[in-house]
């Protein structure tokens, strides 16, 4: 009778201890960490998250992506804009990697409270149709041929995207002398469209975007007055750089510009014109963007 007693009692301590570690099993399938190896393996994926430096904003019409480079991580976003021009404005995009290349080396130098994204080519087509490529370049491959690189100022439905955003459009606009397209309609264009979404979902403190060549910082303004931060931005660039300021563009009349239709949402944004369609002129434009990243230290 006590020998049966036992063997009852046995079992069911081995059964329960069985029913314990059973429940205790993790499901299949799920994530959790069985190691401390398994730990640090999930707590570097998050890290590797959280450091990424590289957004696709969208695609231009040949399918090229159009890529935004981060670097900081404050709550006051500057945004550089190069390659609107694509190809022949070609050294704008050869200044943006200049300052991507700058800035993922000094990213000390951008305040805690800043985050800085450039994107340095917001026309590929056009700067394939002038380089031979969509990115980074070499000196040897802009072409001499001046119809080559005017032929990259547009992108591959062959509109002039600085004439396809939300101020002032016109379908028929004007470059200089010329007729160009600006579009079927406002931002009838994936790349202006690209542009359009990302500053509408980051609303960025300020905006810088190169042109060439003309040598000067412009205020954007569309027909709301300049902005008191657009005024601030354009004199502090300017004195940082050594470019001359001015508060409009009037060499000719623009329609559909991007930075106006910037001012037309109250976002400040300036205009930056290189002096010629050769020079990067690095170290100005350098100096000219830590000193708007100074504007939001604090």
């Amino acid at each position: 009778m006590i020998k049966n007693t036992i063997i009852v009692a046995l079992v069911i301590v081995l059964f329960g201890a069985g029913f314990y570690v059973f429940m205790k099993k993790p499901t299949e399938g799920t994530n959790t960490p069985t190691s401390t190896e398994d730990v640090q393996s999930q707590e570097g994926d998050s890290k590797e998250m959280e450091q990424k430096t590289e957004t696709v904003i969208g695609s231009s019409v040949n399918g090229n992506e159009i890529t935004a480079y981060h670097y900081g991580t404050g709550d006051n976003e500057v945004l550089l804009v190069g390659g609107i021009h694509g190809g022949y404005s070609n050294n704008t995009v050869s200044l943006s990697f200049d300052l991507i290349d700058y800035f993922k080396n000094h990213e000390d130098e951008i305040p805690d409270t800043v985050t800085l994204t450039i994107i340095p080519v917001l026309n590929p087509d056009g700067l394939e149709t002038t380089v031979g490529t969509t990115g980074k370049f070499n000196a040897s491959d802009i072409p001499s041929s001046e119809i080559k690189k005017v032929e990259g100022r547009f992108n591959a439905n062959g509109v002039d995207l600085n004439r396809n955003f939300a101020c002032d459009w016109q379908e028929k606009a004007i470059w200089q002398n010329k007729n160009v397209s600006g579009g079927s309609s406002e931002f009838s264009e994936p790349e202006s469209q690209a542009l359009k979404s990302y500053v509408e979902s980051s609303n960025p403190a300020a905006v810088v975007v190169w042109y060439s060549s003309a040598g000067g910082v412009y205020s954007s303004n569309c027909h709301n007055g300049v902005l008191p931060k657009t005024k601030e931005l354009t004199q502090v660039f300017a004195k940082a750089s050594g470019y001359p300021a001015k508060e409009d563009f009037n060499f000719y009349e623009i329609t559909g510009d991007a930075v106006n239709w910037m001012a037309k949402q109250n976002i400040p944004a300036i205009s930056v014109l290189l002096t010629n369609h050769t020079d990067t002129e690095e170290d100005k434009n350098i100096a000219g963007v830590k000193a708007i990243l100074g504007l939001f230290a604090n």
